[in-house]
């Protein structure tokens, strides 16, 4: 099971991020801290993406990984969606 899906729309010259967390997640501090750490590593990996428009949901795992397995979730959902260069 994934900590986070990604729904990509390719668009010339804008970048657009939205996230995102439903109740299933927990309580609203579970909630927003799986959003804090979906940005954060959208900011570390966004010089490298491709424009376009991007949607992080994030699963109700994501509160609770570990910053690594959750920094390769990332990285494997952008590679699967050919946005990373």
């Amino acid at each position: 099971m994934g900590g986070l899906v990604l729904f990509y729309y390719p668009q010339e010259t804008i970048k657009e991020v939205g996230f995102t967390a439903t109740k299933k997640i927990g309580n609203a501090v579970k909630r927003n801290r799986s959003k804090r750490r979906l940005r954060a590593l959208f900011l570390k990996y966004s010089p490298k993406l491709q424009d376009g428009s991007y949607i992080f949901v994030a699963k109700q795992a994501t509160p609770d990984y570990p910053s690594s397995k959750l920094d390769y979730e990332f990285q494997k959902v952008l590679s699967r969606a050919k946005t990373i260069a």
